[in-house]
């Protein structure tokens, strides 16, 4: 599997975010509050995700940008494991990632936490399916 992040894996739907937010379930892990969602609708991805930074903790764009492309890269080369997951369940999984923390963590630590999420997405996605 190749490991980009296109369009398509993005959570930009207005009515998909509101079913996310409003129907989801959430965890919090820090610096990540986690809302996910399993979908009926299917779309060429098993899964979109919603990347979100606060202007609140991060008054500057470029901050927030920064962080933001550190979570998106750390998904992009680690959503492989979810993505073999998903391939057999039916439906698509919405993810929504608030970033929570005061301070910009190095890429290292958004990786291991990263990771950590997804893995405890696939245990829900069993849970739910068994």
């Amino acid at each position: 599997m190749r490991q980009t992040f296109k369009k398509g894996e993005r959570l930009h739907s207005k009515k998909f975010i509101e079913n996310l937010f409003s129907e989801g379930q959430s965890f919090y892990l820090y610096p990540f509050k986690i809302f996910y969602l399993n979908s009926e609708s299917r779309q060429n991805y098993p899964a979109q995700i919603l990347i979100s930074v606060s202007k609140r903790s991060f008054r500057k764009a470029t901050e927030r940008n920064k962080v933001k492309r550190l979570v998106r890269e750390t998904y992009r080369m680690n959503k492989e494991k979810l993505y073999n997951r998903r391939e057999e369940s039916k439906g698509q999984l919405l993810i929504g990632l608030i970033y929570t923390a005061k301070t910009i963590m190095t890429y290292a630590e958004i990786e291991r936490k990263i990771i950590l999420i997804l893995q405890r997405l696939i245990e829900q996605d069993e849970q739910a399916a068994g």
